[in-house]
């Protein structure tokens, strides 16, 4: 995708808005993270048909069980699956306006079973047994604002399928309000997920024959995501111990001071990728509450853009003329050509282990937090490629 996907200037973006410009942006821009629903039938009419597909991921939740519960921090886990429609178009999240969704238009969950923590890595384990090269990669995404439990799994599904992702995917999903005004609530439950996080990655590192790692993560989940990642830095464990692939940032809103921060803790072996666009309306107005830019909205062909990613040999890749919808906060997955690019970098062949086979030889081991830091395996990461906009 770096090579591949064309980089191209920034529009001009949300500038100069008028007082009531920014109220209607307001009230829009706070269900940014809720994706929008495609017209099922405008997907239906003249589509050929496709024979549905079910799609298994795995659940890592701190969302409280009951829904008077209060969200500690603890961890969940389940196996999903989920029902793709076969009418399905890539891009979009074919969801049921009201009442139980028809399998025939709708993503719909069609199976669940619980699991406790060691059951789940088991299972992590066992779906990874026999598969070869990149196909023993797992892709954890994490959602942003606003996001539902049922959003959130089947925007994963929606990502496997448009992407053709042939590894294991996990979701890790927090307890979003799914309101429009939860913004300081959902930060306040993202900062009390980060340390599950940090466990389910190191946990998935540590899982037998297991290739590569990588993040996607959304919105106020970058944040998270990148929270957790300084943390695994800190511990010890900044690649984790070579097995940490890509980390896909798709309308990051984070800080861009913060950011740094974050990239340099990780160090200079990682592999970060930021999918940005100046006329992400959401990212424009948590930039203006927060009054300082948004990672998401940058635009790296300014200068002050390139003073911001200075010497962090990050990635970025700007979809601005690809925004889909008036948000335009979800273009990263709601674009085809920009969510087949991503599936085909956290999907792309890695010679060295082209061949490699993962064999299930017992049951893998807890990883231990507080103990000393794990040797780092011998083969290291592949080199960083160049940013694909050229940052001095």
């Amino acid at each position: 995708m770096r090579d591949g996907m064309m980089v191209r200037s920034a529009a001009a973006g949300f500038r100069g808005a008028a007082r009531a410009a920014v109220v209607l942006v307001s009230a829009l821009s706070l269900s940014a993270c809720a994706s929008a629903v495609a017209d099922v039938g405008d997907l239906v009419s003249g589509a050929p048909a496709r024979p549905a597909r079910d799609v298994q991921i795995f659940v890592d939740s701190t969302r409280p069980l009951k829904a008077d519960g209060v969200a500690d921090g603890s961890a969940h886990f389940s196996l999903a699956t989920i029902g793709v429609p076969p009418a399905h178009q890539p891009g979009s999240l074919e969801m049921a306006s009201f009442g139980a969704p028809n399998r025939r238009s709708d993503f719909a969950v069609v199976g669940r079973r619980s699991l406790d923590a060691e059951t789940f890595r088991n299972e992590v384990a066992t779906h990874l047994s026999g598969r070869i090269g990149s196909n023993r990669d797992v892709l954890v995404f994490v959602h942003g604002f606003n996001t539902g439990l049922d959003e959130a799994r089947f925007r994963l599904a929606q990502i496997v399928t448009d992407g053709d992702f042939n590894g294991v995917p996990v979701l890790f999903t927090w307890p979003s309000k799914g309101s429009l005004f939860g913004y300081g609530s959902d930060r306040e439950a993202a900062t009390a997920s980060r340390d599950a996080l940090e466990h389910l990655l190191l946990d998935l590192a540590a899982l037998p024959d297991v290739g590569k790692v990588h993040v996607l993560a959304h919105s106020m989940g970058a944040w998270l995501a990148m929270e957790a990642l300084r943390e695994v830095a800190i511990g010890g464990h900044a690649d984790l111990d070579g097995h940490l692939g890509d980390i896909i940032l798709a309308a990051p809103d984070i800080d861009q001071g913060v950011f740094r921060q974050q990239v340099e803790r990780l160090g200079p072996g990682a592999r970060v990728s930021v999918f940005a666009a100046t006329n992400d309306r959401a990212l424009t107005l948590s930039g203006i509450l927060a009054d300082r830019p948004r990672l998401g909205a940058i635009d790296a062909s300014s200068p002050e853009g390139r003073r911001a990613l200075e010497g962090l040999g990050v990635h970025v890749i700007d979809i601005t003329r690809d925004s889909v919808g008036l948000i335009g906060h979800a273009t990263y997955a709601s674009a085809p050509e920009v969510i087949r690019g991503i599936g085909a970098e956290i999907g792309a062949p890695r010679d060295a282990d082209r061949t490699h086979q993962a064999v299930l030889g017992g049951e893998p081991a807890a990883p231990v937090f507080d103990g000393a830091p794990a040797a780092v395996v011998a083969t290291p990461l592949p080199a960083p490629q160049p940013p694909a906009i050229a940052v001095p």
